[in-house]
């Protein structure tokens, strides 16, 4: 069991639609916690936050503004620090197609800047959030997001006797997150047309409370180096478009840049490195410095079959029109109806 009681913790990007999540779920679970420190660059989202999270009642919380491009100030928020949660990045897929030097900067210059910084710190976990657009990527955002998974996971192999560990966790969609589709279509329903892509496209489907449940497992379970991947369900774009504005148009307007039909979160070249968990799949670094032995035995870990992939199109698992209601009821909007 996680415990935090007398640590310190910092959440990079924490003023997203999944900083504040952890920040809730942290601050709930764990009110024993000596300081929470939110670091982000919009001063404009920590000042709407403090009033959420006032400091005379939350007296742990700290906000910190900052940006991970800048190393210098990382140094200073780390200090006192015992855990990082990287959350920090441009993450809309068209942007970063337009602006490609500024998503290098931050995903890719931010991720080297967070490591760095740890190793001059006390720093002794960090978990970094990656994304299904990190597999066989074809647009910048998710390619930017494969270098920054393999720097943290390759940060283990350069720790010397430093007893941190750094892991990664990858998901997909996170219902109803900023910029995501849900509330994108709930607000395009007032118009009467919700604009379809593709209709054949597919995405893997996750809650806010399952990002952040995954966060905190790896925070309490990593070794150093592994790559978790949560078993989800898998939505079709027309099902959720057909649960937000049934007596909707749905014009067909193409797939934007750097778009897939279908998400992947591991392919079949991972396979071969990849073990089932139980709730989670973890693909495991090519070196470590753990016995894989003992790593199997603790987690009764199970080898995928070589050549298994992890794909939203070839799932197992989907979601229904009125089960998508349901979850956008109960995680995006209570008053949602159709």
């Amino acid at each position: 069991m996680l415990d935090l009681k007398g640590k310190s913790l910092l959440i990079t990007g924490g003023t997203g639609s999944l900083g504040k999540a952890l920040t809730e779920h942290i601050l709930t679970k764990y009110p024993d916690i000596r300081r929470l420190v939110i670091y982000s660059r919009d001063e404009q989202k920590q000042f709407q936050m403090a009033q959420e999270y006032p400091s005379d009642r939350y007296p742990q919380i700290r906000y910190f503004i900052g940006d991970v491009r800048d190393k210098e100030r990382l140094e200073r928020a780390f200090q006192g620090v015992d855990y990082v949660i990287h959350a920090a990045a441009m993450k809309h897929v068209h942007i970063a197609e337009y602006n490609p030097d500024e998503c290098i900067k931050t995903n890719i210059g931010g991720a080297e800047n967070v490591v760095y910084a740890c190793f001059k710190t006390k720093v002794e976990r960090v978990v970094a959030l990656s994304t299904d657009k990190a597999c066989a990527p074809i647009n910048l955002y998710g390619a930017t997001k494969l270098t920054s998974d393999k720097l943290f996971i390759a940060a283990n192999n350069i720790k010397g006797d430093n007893p941190i560990r750094f892991s990664v966790v990858r998901y997909g969609n996170v219902m109803g997150s900023n910029g995501s589709v849900i509330p994108f279509f709930i607000n395009k329903k007032k118009e009467g047309a919700l604009p379809i892509t593709d209709p054949n496209m597919t995405r893997f489907n996750i809650s806010l409370q399952g990002g952040v449940d995954m966060v905190m497992h790896a925070l309490e379970h990593a070794w150093g180096g592994e790559l978790f991947v949560p078993k989800i369900p898998s939505y079709k774009i027309m099902d959720v478009a057909e649960a937000i504005g049934p007596n909707c148009e749905k014009p067909v307007v193409g797939i934007r840049p750097g778009e897939k039909v279908h998400e992947e979160m591991i392919t079949t070249s991972d396979s071969f490195y990849t073990y089932d968990l139980g709730k989670y799949y973890t693909i495991l670094p090519a070196t470590h410095s753990w016995s894989l032995e003992k790593f199997i035995n603790a987690f009764s870990a199970k080898k995928v079959a070589l050549g298994f992939s992890y794909n939203s199109g070839e799932n197992d698992d989907w979601e229904t029109v009125e089960g998508l209601r349901e979850l956008i009821k109960t995680h995006v909007d209570p008053n949602f109806s159709v």
